[in-house]
């Protein structure tokens, strides 16, 4: 196979393309965790998006490669609206993905880009016309991708009544003899095989567990106070966007039959999904009763403050303090926040989704448990670990060690330098 960009052993160039890397979502915090490391692989790390929150020196910022730029939403909502394609939908798809192919081309020459590595614009369907031109660019090019599939398309009911299969099929994502595939979880992998004859390595989402984190200081001390949280009360902390798919009744139904003086913290937005499941939520915790809290006006990917002067704390401030991490997910591709309650030693409540009863719990990790209900059982092992502060720590220390065996940087540099290799036919030098 021949390629217009050939890749060095040492000093990489590497490229990576996302719909948007900004706030604290999965995938943007995926990706700047695999920057890390690659960086301290001295390879150098740039950034295509439709927004950016990386340094300017190192990003090519095109606004139509985000989904929520306005020709984008409007391809968007035509092809999963009907089963039959407008002709219209065809030429704006063929425009835009021509527009994106372009400036794909200048990006790799401005930084003399030596490999892509696209975090899932290739599997997600929300910019079709990013997809089509990561496709075409990657198969005129040959370039080496590696493709970063957090969650894929048919995982989403959303996407499944649409009228451009044809494009799906295609590029999300794409048979190429250039990319190698990277799945978070292993029923992906399974399901790639099926439906694509495509074989994909399997690396879970990480920390770094190698470096705990540092105790509360100063700036956070308030934090408690600031969340309105009164002495006496148990913080529970749900540290996800509002939208259908967290479960989120699960932790008001749970604080309602403790019957223990509690706040539920809702630590983000809604999201890309809409407000609907939100007004739901607010509506049912006013009729269990529940102080539900949503703070996502000042909690934020990093500190600051808010237009009228209060202060902003990262999510990493707010951990240390939470009694209850609850993640009562239906439907998780991985499960950021399951990792980040293990790395801050907080107990967790998770319902047993899939991913998590597949691939994280046979590997031993302590959590309350429930199965699509809150059951008496549930509520009484709550209890006990609210009550007992040993038995607490005895299961954060046990899930902490673990995690540090199979989710961590280090672990994440191995498999990295083994995709790398794929490509070099050696090793990658540092």
């Amino acid at each position: 196979m021949s390629t217009a960009y050939p890749i060095p052993a040492s000093n990489l160039n590497v490229g990576f393309v996302s719909t948007r890397f900004d706030s604290t979502d999965g995938v943007s915090l995926e990706s700047e965790k695999w920057a890390h490391v690659l960086e301290g692989l001295d390879h150098q790390c740039f950034y295509f998006a439709g927004l950016c929150d990386r340094p300017q020196e190192v990003s090519y910022v095109v606004p139509e490669a985000h989904f929520e730029h306005p020709a984008i939403l409007e391809t968007y909502n035509m092809a999963f609206s009907n089963r039959v394609r407008p002709r219209q939908l065809t030429d704006r798809i063929h425009e835009l993905a021509q527009f994106l192919k372009g400036h794909l081309y200048k990006f790799i020459e401005k930084f003399d880009i030596h490999m892509l590595l696209v975090e899932n614009a290739l599997a997600i369907p929300l910019n079709i016309p990013l997809g089509v031109a990561l496709t075409e660019f990657i198969a005129e090019t040959g370039i080496h991708t590696i493709a970063h599939h957090h969650d894929l398309f048919w995982e989403r009911r959303r996407f499944l009544v649409n009228c451009v299969w044809d494009y799906l099929d295609v590029s999300f994502p794409p048979r190429l003899p250039s990319v190698r595939h990277v799945v978070i979880n292993s029923p992906a992998s399974t399901q790639l095989g099926y439906r694509r004859g495509i074989s994909a390595r399997l690396i879970p989402n990480v920390m770094d567990f190698d470096h705990p984190p540092e105790p509360p200081d100063d700036y956070a001390a308030g934090l408690r106070a600031d969340l309105n949280i009164q002495p006496g009360e148990y913080f529970f902390l749900q540290p996800t966007r509002v939208v259908r798919r967290k479960g989120i009744e699960h932790a008001i139904e749970l604080a309602r039959r403790l019957g223990l003086p509690a706040k539920l913290v809702i630590s983000h937005a809604s999201g890309d999904e809409g407000d609907l499941y939100e007004k739901y939520i607010r509506s049912f915790s006013s009729l269990l009763d529940v102080q539900t809290i949503f703070v996502s006006d000042i909690i934020g990917d990093k500190r600051g403050k808010t237009k009228d002067g209060r202060k902003v704390y990262s999510l990493w401030d707010v951990y240390p303090f939470a009694d209850l991490v609850t993640y009562p997910s239906l439907l998780e591709g991985f499960g950021n926040a399951f990792l980040e309650a293990v790395y801050f030693r907080r107990p967790i409540l998770v319902n047993d989704y899939t991913i998590y009863s597949i691939d994280i719990k046979p590997k031993g990790f302590q959590a309350i448990e429930f199965d699509g209900f809150i059951t008496d059982s549930t509520i009484e092992q709550v209890r006990e670990v609210l009550h007992n502060p040993s038995r607490a720590k005895e299961m954060a220390d046990h899930n902490y060690e673990l995690a540090q065996r199979f989710y961590s940087f280090t672990f994440l540099e191995h498999q990295l330098q083994a995709l790398l290799q794929s490509f070099t036919g050696e090793e990658v030098r540092t």
